[in-house]
Parts: C-alpha cells; sequence; structure tokens
C-alpha cells in the first residue's frame, strides 16, 4: 500500500461527538510490525469498514532514530479526518525494525480506552481487532453535536510580538512543585484559580479530559466552577471532586479556554488528546508512580503568546502545589498566584521611576526664567488681548502682591472662579507666586458645588467676577480690577520663595459619598510631567496649544503648565467656542495650534468638521480624561498621515497629576490593542494587583496602581479615604495609588486600560463589560458614538437591562444597528433598548454625562427618523425644527417654549444645533440660540417668512 494523501478541510470541531484525539504506539521487532501490518491490510480491504474511515501502511525510508522520522508518528496522529469518516489507522514502518501506529478517532466512537484497545487488537494475532472494527461500523460515524471553538482570550496576549524570562515559580525547583498528589482535583482546581484571577471572576469553565484510572468517566466534559475567594479550600476542592463526577450544566456554547488532560503514562504510548489549536491552551498531567506532575502544555499561538502559556502553566504547578499542602479550612484568598521572585519581577515590567529624579523646582520660578529668556515671546492670548512672557510674569506678581496684602499667606488656599480669559491664566499664576494653592471653581458649576468646595477648602480668598460667589462669611471675593486696584498700595512688597514640594493646586473630583472630594497637588509633581514629556515630544517655543479645558478639570494643569512651563503660546478657548466644534476649528487653523488636548468625546465633534472643512491640524493631538476607541479615528488618519499628525492616548488621573502613560495611535495597530494607554512616563509606575493587593501576571486583569512622582499628597480633610487610596506596598515598599480602574498588563510593560472596578454588570448570571458592547456598536460604518449603560437594577434582576445609545450616520436605522449588534454579541449582551440621538451629552470636562443619558419614556420620539429630512411631521421648518427640538431638549416642547426655561442648557444647545445641521436646516450658531430661544424664533432666523 502506497501513502495516501489527506483533501479533507475539516476544522477541528471541540468535545461533543466530532472532536477528534490520537494515539500512537511505538512498536519494535519485526514479528510486531508484520501482524500490525496484517491487521491494517484486512482492515483497509474491508469495503463496510473502508466507507467509516481509511487504513494504509507507509514505509519512511529511513531509521526511526533519524531526522526525517522524528516526530512522524505523532504528526500522523494530527492530521484531522475527513468529513464523515470516523476512524484513521496509519502504520509507518521504518529501516530499523520499528514502527509507529497511529490511531485517530472521533471521541463518540472510540474513548481513550477504546483507543487503546484497538491498538492492542492491531498488534495481536487474534480476532479481536476485525470484531472491533466491526462494532465500530455498526456504531456509526458520531454526529456533528459540539462546542464552538474558543475565542483568543483577552489574557492570552497573542498579538504581542515580545517576550519576556519567567521567573522560577516559587523557592522550591520546578520538579518539586509540580509533583502534586494523586488526587487529580487539586489540578483542576489550582488550573480554575489561576484562570479566575486572570479574567477577574468568580466562575470559570474549563474542559476536562480524563483517564479511567482517575476514577472519573472517562470522556471530555465542561465544569463550571465557582472560585469564590472566600471559599475554604476544603469547599473548593469539595466542588471541583464533585463535578468532575457529575458536570451538570456547564452554560454557554462555546469550549473554555483552558482544558486539563488527566493521563496515566504508558512504555512506547502517546496520547494525543486534542488536535493542535483545539484549545487557546491545554495543559497535560500524567499519573506516575504514585504522582501526577505536568507532562506538556500547549498554548494555541493565534490565542495564547508562548510566554503566557508558560507562565500559566508554571502558576498552576505552583497553586496546585499549594492547595496540597494548605489546610482544608484556609481561605482561597490565601493562596498566591506569583511567588515572591515572580512578584518583583512583574513589578518591574512597568517601573520606569528610576528614569525620573531630574531637579526639580516651583512653576513660578520657571516662569520667572522665561521671562528673562524670551521677554517678548507670546504667552498667552485670548480673543481680545495677549500677554508676553514678560508681561505675564509682571502681571502675576502685581496681583500677588495685592492677595499678600489681602493676608493670603504660603500654604493657604485661594479660589480662583473666573471665565476662560487671559485673566484666569494670570490669577492662577499669582496665587503661586504668593506660595498659596489655587483651587480652581467651574464658573457654570451650580452654586451649592461652589459652597461646598468653598466651606470644605477653607479658602482665605476668591478671585472671581459673580457677584453672587456663595462665599464662607468674611471670606474676600476680589475680582481682577480689584486686584489691580490693590496691587497699586503694595508695589515693593517682597513675595515668598516657592518650594517643590509646595502645594500648587486642589482639584475637586466626584466622590462615591456624593460629595466631591479635594486632591492636594505639589509643584513638583506638575514639573516633573513635564520634564518627563518634554522630549518624547519635542515641546518649547515654537508650540501652541489650546487652553480648552474647564480648570477645575485637572486636563488643564496639562494644558496650561504644560505649555507655559516649556515656553509655548497658550491659546485661550472661550468656552462657547469649546461648546461649537465649527467655531473651535476655526480657531484651531487661525491661531495655527500645534498641540492640542481633548477628551475623545469632545473631540468626536470636531472630527466631523474637520472631514468637511479640512485645513492642517496639530501636530500632537493628546488625548486624556476617558478611554479612547481607536476606530472613531480612521477618517482623521485618512487625511492626516501620522507623520504630519501625531495622536497621543495618555491615562492618568487627578491623584497622579494628570498624566502617567504615553501611548502613539497608530492607524495599523491590531484590533487587540484598541484599549492600550502605552508604558508609564519616566518617573512613574504602573501595576496591576488583585483585591489583595498582590501583584498580577501579563494578561490578567485587576485594578491598576500607581506609584512614583505623580503621586498627588493626600485628599484634603479626608484622611481615612487617603490611607484607603495611598497605600504602602508590601511588594516594594513604595507608596502607591489604587486608581480603581481595571487594567491588564502586556508583556511589553504597556498596560491595557479595560474599565472600572465597578463597570462590571452581571445580567441573568452573566458578567458583562459594557465596554466590549460600545465596541461594537462603534465598529458598525452606521454609528458615529455610542454609550452603554444598565438601567432598572433597582427593581429587580428582571427589569435590569442594558441599555445603548447610538448616534446614527445619515441613514442608518436604528434596527440595522441592533440587527447588526445581534449578529455580533451574545443574546445576553444585545442590548434591550437601542436609543438613537442626536448627540451624546457631554459634562463641564467634555466626558459623557450619564445622568444625561434619557430614559424611554424622555426619549420618546428620539429615533433615526429624526434626522431624516422626509419626516412625515416635518412639512415646513418650524415642523422639522420642532421635532428635532422635542427629541433633544423635551418630548413635548411646543413652538413657544423657551429652551433656557425648559431644561435647555449649553451642552444641549451644542446637542440641538448639531442635529439641526445633520437634518439640512442649515448652520445655526450659538448666539443665534441664545437670540432666539425659542424652536418658532429659531424657525424664523433660519428661514425668513416663518412666524417668530
Amino acid at each position: 500500500m502506497t501513502e495516501q494523501t489527506h483533501t479533507g478541510t475539516d476544522t477541528w470541531p471541540v468535545l461533543g461527538g466530532q472532536a477528534e484525539h490520537g494515539l500512537v504506539l511505538r512498536l519494535s521487532g519485526a514479528a510486531a510490525i508484520e501482524r500490525a501490518a496484517a491487521e491494517v491490510t484486512q482492515a483497509a480491504a474491508s469495503a463496510r469498514l473502508a466507507e467509516m474511515g481509511s487504513y494504509w501502511i507507509t514505509d519512511a525510508g529511513a531509521g526511526s532514530c533519524s531526522a526525517a522520522a522524528a516526530g512522524r508518528g505523532r504528526r500522523e496522529a494530527l492530521r484531522p479526518l475527513p468529513r464523515g469518516a470516523g476512524l484513521r489507522v496509519v502504520l509507518t514502518r521504518y529501516q530499523d525494525e520499528a514502527a509507529d501506529l497511529s490511531i485517530v478517532a472521533r471521541r463518540g466512537l472510540l474513548d481513550h480506552g477504546g483507543l487503546r484497545r484497538l491498538a492492542g487488537a492491531l498488534t495481536t494475532a487474534d480476532a479481536e481487532a476485525t470484531a472491533v472494527l466491526g462494532a465500530l461500523h455498526e456504531a456509526g460515524v458520531p454526529g456533528t453535536a459540539g462546542w464552538r471553538p474558543a475565542a483568543a482570550p483577552g489574557w492570552g496576549l497573542a498579538g504581542d510580538i515580545v517576550s519576556v524570562p519567567v521567573p522560577a515559580t516559587g523557592p522550591e525547583s520546578r520538579e518539586a512543585a509540580g509533583r502534586t498528589p494523586v488526587r487529580p482535583g487539586c489540578v483542576v482546581a489550582a488550573a480554575a484559580l489561576a484562570l479566575s484571577r486572570y479574567e477577574r471572576s468568580a466562575a470559570v469553565r474549563l474542559a476536562v479530559v480524563s483517564t479511567e484510572s482517575f476514577g472519573y468517566a472517562p470522556e471530555a466534559k465542561v465544569v463550571q466552577i465557582e472560585v469564590d475567594e472566600d471559599l475554604a479550600i476544603g469547599q473548593l476542592l469539595g466542588q471541583v471532586e464533585s463535578r468532575l463526577r457529575d458536570p451538570g450544566e456547564a452554560g454557554g456554547e462555546e469550549s473554555p479556554a483552558v482544558c486539563v488532560v488527566l493521563t496515566d503514562r504508558r512504555l512506547d504510548e502517546t496520547y494525543l488528546p486534542f488536535a493542535p489549536h483545539a484549545f487557546p491552551l491545554v495543559l497535560t498531567f500524567v499519573q506516575e508512580q504514585g504522582d501526577v506532575l505536568l507532562d506538556t502544555s500547549a498554548g494555541a499561538p493565534e490565542a495564547v503568546h508562548a510566554t503566557v502559556a508558560e507562565a500559566f502553566t508554571r502558576q498552576v504547578e505552583w497553586l496546585a502545589s499549594q492547595l496540597d499542602r494548605a489546610p482544608a479550612e484556609q481561605t482561597v484568598s490565601s493562596l498566591s498566584l506569583l511567588s515572591d521572585a515572580q512578584a518583583h519581577a512583574v513589578v518591574a515590567l512597568a517601573d520606569n521611576t528610576a528614569l525620573g529624579g531630574a531637579q526639580l523646582t516651583a512653576i513660578p520660578g520657571i516662569i520667572e526664567l522665561l521671562a528673562r529668556a524670551q521677554p517678548d515671546a507670546i504667552a498667552v492670548s485670548d480673543e481680545t488681548r495677549q500677554l508676553s512672557y514678560r508681561e505675564l510674569d509682571e502681571s502675576a506678581s502685581t496681583w500677588a502682591r495685592a492677595l499678600v496684602r489681602q493676608g493670603v499667606a504660603s500654604g493657604e488656599f485661594v479660589g480662583v472662579c473666573l471665565k476662560r480669559t487671559v485673566d484666569l491664566v494670570v490669577a492662577l499664576l499669582a496665587v503661586l507666586k504668593t506660595g498659596a494653592a489655587y483651587v480652581p471653581l467651574d464658573p457654570h458649576a451650580p452654586d451649592e458645588r461652589l459652597r461646598y468646595i468653598a466651606q470644605d477648602a477653607e479658602l482665605s480668598v476668591v478671585i472671581s467676577t459673580l457677584s453672587t460667589f456663595p462665599a464662607r462669611p468674611g471670606t474676600p471675593v476680589l475680582s481682577p480690577s480689584a486686584l489691580s486696584e490693590a496691587a497699586r498700595t503694595s508695589p515693593d512688597l517682597t513675595l515668598p520663595a516657592v518650594r517643590p514640594e509646595d502645594t500648587a493646586y486642589v482639584i475637586y473630583t466626584s466622590g462615591t459619598t456624593g460629595r466631591p472630594k479635594g486632591v492636594v497637588v505639589p509643584h513638583g509633581n506638575v514639573v516633573a510631567l513635564l520634564e518627563a514629556t518634554r522630549k518624547d515630544m519635542a515641546l518649547g517655543s515654537d508650540d501652541v496649544w489650546t487652553f480648552f479645558h474647564s480648570a477645575a478639570f485637572d486636563f488643564s494643569v496639562w494644558e496650561i503648565w504644560g505649555c507655559l512651563i516649556t515656553g509655548g503660546h497658550l491659546v485661550v478657548v472661550p468656552y462657547l467656542v469649546t461648546r461649537s466644534p465649527e467655531d473651535f476649528h476655526a480657531l484651531l487653523v487661525r491661531e495655527g495650534v500645534t498641540l492640542l488636548s481633548q477628551t475623545p468625546s469632545a473631540f468626536a465633534g470636531l472630527l466631523e468638521v474637520d472631514a468637511s472643512k479640512g485645513g492642517p491640524s496639530p501636530r500632537i493631538v493628546v488625548f486624556g480624561g476617558e478611554a479612547l476607541d481607536p476606530k472613531m479615528l480612521g477618517g482623521w488618519f485618512r487625511r492626516h498621515p501620522v507623520r504630519e499628525s501625531r495622536l497621543i492616548n495618555m491615562y492618568g488621573i487627578t491623584e497622579t497629576t494628570v498624566h502617567v502613560t504615553l501611548h502613539d495611535v497608530q492607524p495599523w495597530a491590531p484590533a487587540e490593542r484598541a484599549r492600550t494607554v502605552g508604558r508609564p512616563l519616566a518617573g512613574w509606575s504602573l501595576s496591576i494587583r488583585d483585591a489583595q493587593g498582590r501583584p498580577l501576571p501579563p494578561g490578567a486583569v485587576g485594578e491598576i496602581w500607581v506609584g512614583g512622582a505623580g503621586l498627588a499628597k493626600q485628599y484634603l480633610n479626608r484622611p481615612e479615604l487617603t490611607v484607603e487610596r495611598f497605600v504602602v506596598d508590601g511588594v516594594t515598599g513604595q507608596r502607591l495609588y489604587r486608581s480603581g480602574d481595571l487594567g491588564r498588563l502586556r508583556l511589553d510593560g504597556s498596560v491595557d486600560h479595560v474599565g472600572r472596578l465597578d463597570d462590571q454588570v452581571k445580567i441573568r448570571g452573566f458578567r458583562i463589560e459594557l465596554g466590549e458592547i460600545r465596541s461594537v456598536l462603534l465598529d458598525d460604518p452606521g454609528v458615529t458614538d455610542a454609550a452603554v449603560i444598565v438601567r432598572g437594577q433597582e427593581a429587580g434582576p428582571a427589569h435590569t437591562r442594558i441599555v445603548a445609545y447610538v448616534v446614527a450616520a445619515d441613514g442608518s436605522s436604528a434596527a440595522d444597528i441592533r440587527r447588526r449588534a445581534s449578529g455580533l454579541l451574545p443574546d445576553y449582551m444585545v442590548p434591550a433598548e437601542l436609543i438613537t440621538l442626536p448627540a451624546l451629552p457631554l459634562t463641564i470636562n467634555g466626558k459623557l454625562d450619564r445622568a444625561a443619558l434619557p430614559d424611554r419614556a424622555t426619549a420618546a420620539g428620539r429615533t433615526e427618523e429624526v434626522l431624516a429630512s422626509d419626516h412625515p411631521a416635518a412639512s415646513d421648518t418650524l415642523d422639522r425644527l420642532l421635532a428635532i427640538w422635542r427629541a433633544v431638549v423635551a418630548p413635548d416642547a411646543r413652538a413657544d417654549d423657551h429652551f433656557f426655561e425648559n431644561g435647555g442648557n449649553s451642552l444641549l444647545a451644542v446637542q440641538l444645533l448639531s442635529a439641526v445641521r445633520k437634518a439640512g436646516l442649515g448652520s445655526v450658531a450659538l448666539r443665534d440660540l441664545y437670540a432666539h430661544p425659542t424652536p418658532s424664533g429659531l424657525a424664523a432666523c433660519l428661514m425668513p417668512g416663518v412666524p417668530g
């Protein structure tokens, strides 16, 4: 018989009747080989048997120990069966009286024991082989039921191109750590616990394959194991034993990411439980001389990086050895995934603190040096004024003296509540020159919030033009003009020296208690941030920056001081211009802006205008403040090549001084790197921790902890919270900040941001990341922006539902968007409600305003038809405008309802005017809405002749 060529195109289905497995038996001696050849020849000659499989003999033409023969029998057993076949038997003969008998069979036809019986029958001189094959023919080829192949797990880091060394497992040698007791439950429990920590999930699914010698049913099974960290180890092991004997309902149709194979070792026999890549990761353990120990681990390279596969395998061994030794009453949380050596090595991957340490000074001193070095260079400008560096320094010094005369002293807090003009920048610098810290307050914030901050910070003075600022009794409220007037009486007053460790500002962020909390940040942190980025971004005096964000939002710290510390020109963007993408785009072109900082939500509006009007682009766009989905940037990359416009994603937190990481967004980046925020800046460190604060390995999801030069001093007046969030690390001994963000460390030391600790939801027993649903929606060509939330939790599980909000492109319907999502997401992740909006609401800081997202009732009529020019109710301009007004502002709006008296605000105004433009009614400026704040009035403005 000559060697045959396999032409089947089947993939290898996982588990169920169609899954394949194989066995290779090494034969020695001419007699044994002759017997096997006779049996295979007889099977091949039977037409009945040939219908269900194939049988042949091939001569290798080389010795069994030659390079040409190496692994040949194993490769034969790994070749998939053709469609409709249930069995293949191949005898490969070598020139030195050795042969390999390779058998491949469907699992539903032969289990592991059946493979062994058939191999034994084919190598003995009796009629058993014919009987066994005949029985198989009567049984027929099994059906096609099985599990869908698993997708590449996120923790597998398959797309990473680097490889890092994996430290030793623990204080014992690997051989000692890998020798676990006969109880296979320890091995399975260890694999479940490792997977639980990688996925940050209390419930995991494993595939388990075992032979009869382990005492379980010898078939492939999927088990679901609850790995609660508070469980006693005895309870976990008992649960595993129970699942192995009775898997029950494991849930899901997709095969698990990890398969554990439990087999016994026999001389001259190799068992191949699955085809290559049938699972992302397969761990095979063998029973030998009373011990269960690791035999092999195999990761599919397209699903799990080789370094991750090796590390995961060692961690399973390490956990198994701990499970064996630990008392039954000890809790699962006490078991460490990493040894001390591994923990230190993992932390070092994203630790750049050694790269910092530059000599730091305070902000005023740097501005004074620049005022001498480039006195006539423009420092800051707005719509009506501009100041050179000399003028800025002199003006700030003048106001600083007035503040000192007013009683402001080093270490005190001064509130600054001004509109975005040159005066705001002068006031901030003036406060710093006094040795005090500024507390920025947004003039658009509610009075109650302003009052709370003024009281909590115990402001000594407030600089504001608001005559009704809710200051504490006895606190002076000074306007810029009052400061200028007061300065005339103290021209020679000496200002105090300011040190890098002195507090520069206190910014209030949202708090879980419903009250904002103040974050205290020193000068040195801000200067360290600029020292860490100056060279990489080539920041210098030729740059023109925008001051776009509210001074009460820490992104403004980067914009203002990033520009002024590096000698650039700061363009103050008026508030109304920040709310009008058209006006902002015109400003960027007019001023020749080279460095633009944006939240992704704010940038979405600019993208649309850039697409229609074009023009030059900033040389650098820095994204921050919220998660960036690179999919939104496709059009920008087509219009502005990377060599002209560098897009940088920076992750950071107010408590860590604005930015922590830097990542260049590239148009060719693989999809699995979409959430990457980069490596830490020089002087900063990042690590991923579990709930106990222990480091997690690359691939695992956990809380992002930040260390290094950017850590704030404390939360103002919140000592308990300071102790809770700013902790001393048990691994490094360094002070670190617990961010509350979820991340994943990659092999190159970069980090993926994957959500918030509180952003994971559970619906109908399934754990869901809302970011995944949003990503699918954003990938729809008919969607330009999207947000996903959960509603109805307060009414109980039956009423909990996923609600998606999308901004639809022209011609796209909610039905089409939902239909596409249904084709990509499991049914439990498809939004129960999909509401189209003209634009997503934003907060003052340019982030998504979740509180402003409407429910179904208030979103009545907010469907895609609102944007269509042939809407049934849009027979004339007023009717069409009123339909849009009802969609954006209020569902029951009438023609004469006043915008600002019926729930309208500046953010809704931007959305309203954007929707008007999309509906083809023309472009309306924000000032027009202020002048004509009713539907009838705006209609008259849009089309003369319509009664207003």
